[in-house]
């Protein structure tokens, strides 16, 4: 059993491709600047239907966070205990990412104790390497304070 990958569609390939490249960009207005995740085809804020992706410097803070107990799919079973969090992006306070916090782009996702985690903690986005599909998914790599 494999884990759970992405389902890309039309608006969403560009976060994708970006990942791919080991960037992390946030679908952003081109007329108001409001950046915007997930990406859709209209601002919420201007409901204007022009964007660009703008890159952001991958730095984030934990925002939330939990220790799934027992892991909720059976893939998952054999790397408990391992964490789920959510990133708040430092260049975008409104944009929070879900992802996994790690020791290295190719660790584990049960890599880092648990007990290590707090929220407010700081952390930078990193890519894990590609799997067969090529995809790259973006983790978190905690900043030594």
């Amino acid at each position: 059993m494999s884990l759970l990958r992405p389902e890309t569609d039309d608006d969403g390939a560009p976060f994708w491709d970006y990942a791919a490249l080991g960037e992390l960009r946030v679908q952003t207005c081109a007329a108001c600047g409001e950046a915007r995740f997930p990406p859709r085809p209209c601002c919420p804020h201007c409901q204007s239907f022009d964007s660009e992706w703008r890159k952001m410097s991958g730095r984030g803070r934990i925002w939330s966070y939990v220790v799934p107990h027992p892991p909720l799919l059976p893939a998952y079973a054999e790397l408990a205990p391992y964490n789920a969090v959510l990133v708040e992006l430092l260049d975008a306070p409104r944009i929070r990412l879900v992802g996994n916090v790690v020791t290295a782009p190719d660790a584990p996702l049960n890599s880092v104790d648990p007990a290590r985690l707090r929220i407010g903690a700081g952390v930078r986005v990193a890519f894990s390497p590609p799997g067969d599909d090529g995809l790259r998914l973006p983790c978190w790599l905690l900043e030594r304070s």
